[in-house]
């Protein structure tokens, strides 16, 4: 450890005082003519305290705020969806096909009413006498509605003769004949017929 000046030069004095103190003391004559004279008065002259090193006071640790870690938010990745495949819609079923309703049967066919049958003795329409003299003569189509029962319910001309008398003498003879009715399978029912009458002359 290295001394300062200071001390060393204190410690040489000190030396230099004991050394000398010492001779006069070993000299008898010396030593009692200093006792005799004056007491001995010894003076320690201290070293000089060493001053004291100040240290400079140390700084006092400055508290600062320790910054809070910033916390990285957290990001949420959302996985990527996969789009899913576009699905048509099914098409609806086809409507269910219509059951064709049974068909009735077709009707039976309508047989048309007889009236020139031997067996139901029509009379022949009478020929007017005017008629007969003035030589009227031709052909008439009559209209009639013939009823289950085989009369006639309604007589109409359909086509004349051109002579009025000829038709009403065909129309009202054709109104008291007897038909077979038309007939429906086994069932009979009003049918119309046609009847032609020809009105002739001879000779």
């Amino acid at each position: 450890m290295t001394l300062a000046p200071n001390r060393i030069g204190a410690a040489f004095a000190l030396g230099l005082h004991a050394v000398a103190g010492a001779a006069v003391l070993s000299y008898e004559p010396a030593r009692t003519a200093l006792l005799t004279a004056a007491p001995i008065m010894v003076d320690w002259i201290a070293a000089p305290r060493p001053e004291p090193v100040v240290e400079p006071p140390k700084p006092k640790p400055v508290h600062r705020p320790v910054p809070r870690p910033v916390e990285k938010p957290h990001l949420v990745t959302a996985p990527a969806e996969t789009p899913s495949p576009i699905v048509a819609p099914a098409p609806p079923p086809p409507p269910p096909e219509p059951v064709a309703a049974a068909e009735p049967p077709p009707p039976a066919a309508i047989s048309a009413p007889i009236f020139d049958a031997a067996y139901l003795q029509n009379p022949t329409p009478s020929y007017p006498v005017v008629s007969k003299r003035l030589k009227e003569q031709g052909r008439v189509i009559l209209r009639v509605r013939v009823n289950p029962g085989g009369t006639a319910d309604e007589v109409q001309v359909r086509t004349s003769s051109g002579f009025p008398r000829l038709d009403e003498s065909a129309r009202e003879t054709v109104s008291h004949w007897k038909f077979v009715p038309a007939r429906r399978g086994e069932r009979a029912v009003t049918e119309w017929v046609l009847i032609p009458i020809s009105f002739k002359l001879e000779g």
